[in-house]
Order: C-alpha cells, then sequence, then structure tokens
C-alpha cells in the first residue's frame, strides 16, 4: 500500500473505533441498569435525575455531558470530536438498548448482564479512547480540576466521583455491589483494552484531534 492511502485508512479505523466506542459504551452502561446491581459513578447521577425528572437515563446523559462540557470554558479545556461526540452517541446508545433488551428480573440473568456490562464497558473505554479524538466531557472535568487546582488527577476524580454518586444515590439512583465490582475493575479493563485497540499515531497529527488525552484519568466520557 502507497504511503499515500495510510492516513485515509488510519482515519477511517480510528472514526471507526470512536463510534463503536461511545455506542458499546452506551450500550454496556444500558446493561448496568437493566442488571439492578449497581451502576457506575455517573450512571447513579443519571438515573437518579431520570427518576425525578421523568426524562430517559440517555436523555439525561446528553443534558448532564452538555452541562459538564460547559464547564470546560472556565478551566480552559479544548474539546475535540470525540468529546462532542460523545455528549449524544452514549446517551442515544443507551436509550436504544433499554428500548431493546427485555427487563431481567431473576438474579440468573442480571448477575451475567452486570459482568457483561462492566467487561464491555472496559472495551467501550479502550475503544474510544484509543481513537484519539479528545477525552470525554466528564474525563476533561478531572484533568481540567487538576490544571487548575494542581491536585492530582487520582484526587480530582475521586472527590467528584464521590459527589456525584452521593447526589445520585441520594435522587434515588442505583448504588451496589455492582458499583464497587465496577470500580475495582475497571482500571485494569481499561488499560487493557487500551493496548489492544491502540493506533499508532500518524507523523504529522491530525487537526480534529484535541491534545493531552487524559489516558490516565480513565472514566466515563
Amino acid at each position: 500500500m502507497s504511503t499515500a492511502h495510510r492516513p485515509a485508512r488510519r482515519l477511517t479505523r480510528r472514526l471507526v473505533q470512536l463510534y463503536a466506542g461511545l455506542a458499546l459504551y452506551g450500550g454496556s452502561s444500558a446493561l448496568l441498569v437493566e442488571a439492578g446491581l449497581g451502576l457506575e459513578p455517573w450512571g447513579v447521577l443519571h438515573q437518579g435525575l431520570a427518576e425525578r425528572t421523568g426524562l430517559s437515563i440517555g436523555v439525561v446523559s446528553i443534558v448532564v455531558g452538555a452541562i459538564v462540557l460547559l464547564l470546560w470554558i472556565p478551566l480552559r479545556q479544548r474539546p475535540g470530536l470525540g468529546t462532542v461526540s460523545n455528549v449524544f452517541v452514549v446517551g442515544l446508545a443507551m436509550d436504544a438498548t433499554l428500548a431493546l433488551v427485555p427487563e431481567a428480573h431473576a438474579l440468573a440473568v442480571r448477575v451475567p448482564l452486570l459482568l457483561a456490562g462492566i467487561v464491555l464497558n472496559g472495551v467501550a473505554t479502550g475503544l474510544y479512547i484509543a481513537a484519539s479524538f479528545g477525552p470525554g466531557p466528564r474525563d476533561g472535568l478531572m484533568t481540567g480540576l487538576h490544571r487548575r487546582t494542581g491536585r492530582s488527577i487520582r484526587l480530582m476524580r475521586t472527590a467528584v466521583e464521590v459527589a456525584v454518586v452521593v447526589t445520585g444515590f441520594a435522587l434515588g439512583g442505583t448504588l451496589g455491589a455492582g458499583t464497587l465490582l465496577y470500580a475495582l475493575s475497571i482500571g485494569p479493563l481499561a488499560q487493557l483494552f487500551l493496548r489492544v485497540f491502540a493506533v499508532r499515531p500518524a507523523p504529522d497529527g491530525s487537526p480534529v484531534v484535541a491534545t493531552g488525552s487524559p489516558r490516565g484519568a480513565i472514566l466515563r466520557g
């Protein structure tokens, strides 16, 4: 293959990874909702707000993502294509999956749904972050706070996630064993799949990529 075609193929692969990863993220988050055994931190908040507002959890995810993205302005964060796409694609995919997957009542079904949701969430995270089109809104919030305050990303992430979980639980979101299992496993899973789906960067870069994609701040984008 000529070198002239390689950048186009690389860009195509990255775009496929981005949107496949975002769609899978929404779908895997929906499986966690169906399992009913505990959601990821932001999922707890989204579900709690959905309970209070009557909106679908996917629509709430979009609204929250848009609000978080606005917080990037004072933090001087620069969004990429993946950042904006994340706001919409994840929520739409979540609602679509919830509409297609039947309700699960038996624990023998809910536990496999939980495990599948967590593993697929790790796959999705590896896919869209490795595409390098910019961090998700929530990831960027962590790194923006890190840069503005000088505190570690780990501390900023912990503080924000604790606040999000407590608020979501108070609003009626599901907190359970699945939340703890997700917290313990998503980091290793995401790091594994980041290596699996890594795309070799182009020598001249790409104009649609936001620089400084925070691979160390793995969370829902």
